[in-house]
């Protein structure tokens, strides 16, 4: 009589939570990815907001433009900053879409470990696409700033101060969200890994 009662307490007592929702600090993964997703789509959104609003014309700043000549910068004057709009709009839509999609999740814990791998795979594909996006406007945005002496490429953002300034912002942006991007990679692999472990 005395075996029964620890198996009926064992019977009563809720089931701990699966390894890939709960850290060992009792974090739920899950919320933590969401609000990184949601976060993901805000700096997505932001960085293309900035850089689409980056118009400005000077006159009379630009070196070898004739007098009372008017000149123009946007971000569609370079298929790099293009690009980079592209890349960024993509990634706003993806941090949108997988965050409500985790929801879901939660909803449904049943689905967590095929929803972790698609994750996994996908956050490594838009991290790859707004790394390289990044990287071509900074490219950029860089000889903008620096010039190039050896091939005669001039500085231009001491003229167009205001849209350097807005293209250095979109490209921090961008930058803080190819970093929740890899710690979208990273919760998504120990979640993983804590399944698999299981």
């Amino acid at each position: 009589m005395a075996s029964a009662e620890p198996e009926s307490a064992k019977a009563a007592s809720p089931p701990p939570p699966p390894p890939s929702t709960a850290a060992s600090g009792g974090v739920n993964l899950f919320v933590v990815d969401i609000g990184l997703r949601f976060l993901l789509f805000a700096a997505a959104v932001s960085s293309v907001v900035v850089i689409v609003t980056s118009k400005q014309t000077v006159v009379n700043k630009l070196r070898g433009v004739p007098p009372g000549f008017p000149v123009q910068a946007k971000f569609d004057h370079s298929p790099a900053f293009i690009y980079f709009v592209a890349a960024l709009s993509l990634a706003a839509l993806y941090g949108l879409v997988t965050a409500l999609a985790s929801v879901s999740v939660i909803a449904k814990p049943n689905l967590s470990t095929k929803f972790l791998l698609h994750f996994a795979v996908w956050d490594t594909f838009i991290l790859g696409v707004v790394a390289s996006a990044t990287g071509a406007a900074g490219g950029v945005a860089y000889i903008g700033l620096k010039g190039n002496l050896h091939v005669r490429w001039d500085k231009v953002c001491y003229a167009f101060d205001k849209f350097c300034r807005h293209v250095g912002g979109a490209l921090a942006a961008s930058l803080f969200a190819s970093v929740v991007l890899v710690l979208l990679v990273w919760i998504s692999i120990i979640s993983l890994h804590a399944r698999i472990r299981k």
